[in-house]
């Protein structure tokens, strides 16, 4: 390109600005991975699985996987709202991102210095658990927006069927049917409301948060989530009474 000197000079100048930042954002777009394959296909592993076998073998131990895939219809219903109540209560609203919340996390991590966790869609968490890792940068939530946008394109279904099957539930137990045998001896399918509120609790951080020996946090957390089934209309005053005095008995086991 010839360069004039002059006044068009900053034009042309511009217009190679522009064509530089579409090649890279070209460049951006292309290298991020596809959602298509998952839409029939279950992936083999993960970024977070994969960086628990690299802790593990830093540690010179074995890798933990304990993982059974299961559809969705073979998933509690408890456990699914239990999720979608206290993971992402606006999940079946939105279009993989919370911008409110997203635009309140973005300007406190300017502030900060600092991304939090705060304000992730459970399909911003799929995106980050299956691609992405731990790593908590504004460049990661960028990919990780962009990519909970392709991942909706599944559909909602199926978002929530990989999200419950892969996310983790223990030191390296992942999906639901793994954390329901683990922690309660039967399949995702036969988890009771209390049960499921137990599971939930333990998100976002499920190696600190043990259903055998529940701490203060867990247990105020998972009263707090079996209380939502109450507020959603998902549970009767008389079933969650029982339910209370079930979880108790299943925290003080």
């Amino acid at each position: 390109m010839d360069f004039d000197s002059g006044p068009g000079q900053a034009a042309q100048w511009g217009v190679l600005a522009l064509f530089c930042a579409a090649c890279l954002a070209a460049l951006f777009w292309g290298t991020l991975p596809s959602a298509e394959p998952l839409r029939h296909g279950n992936p083999t592993t993960t970024a977070l699985i994969e960086a628990r076998a690299k802790e593990a073998q830093a540690k010179g131990r074995p890798a933990r996987r304990n993982q059974h895939w299961v559809p969705l219809d073979r998933i509690s219903i408890w456990l699914v709202e239990a999720v979608v109540n206290s993971e992402d209560a606006r999940f079946f609203e939105h279009d993989g991102i919370d911008e409110t919340q997203t635009r309140i996390a973005l300007t406190e991590a300017l502030e900060d210095g600092r991304l939090g966790r705060g304000a992730s869609t459970i399909t911003q968490q799929l995106a980050k658990n299956l691609w992405l890792g731990e790593e908590r940068t504004l460049w990661r939530k960028l990919r990780e927006a962009i990519l909970a946008r392709r991942l909706e394109t599944l559909g909602k279904n199926r978002v929530l069927e990989l999200y419950l099957n892969i996310v983790e539930w223990g030191d390296g137990v992942y999906g639901a049917d793994a954390a329901a045998r683990v922690w309660f001896g039967k399949s995702a399918a036969e988890l009771l409301p209390e049960e499921a509120s137990i599971l939930a609790a333990m998100l976002p951080a499920p190696r600190k948060r043990n259903p055998s020996n529940p701490g203060p946090v867990l247990r105020k957390r998972s009263h707090q989530i079996l209380r939502l089934y109450s507020v959603y209309g998902e549970l009767e005053p008389e079933d969650l009474a029982g339910a209370r005095w079930r979880l108790e008995d299943l925290l003080d086991r």
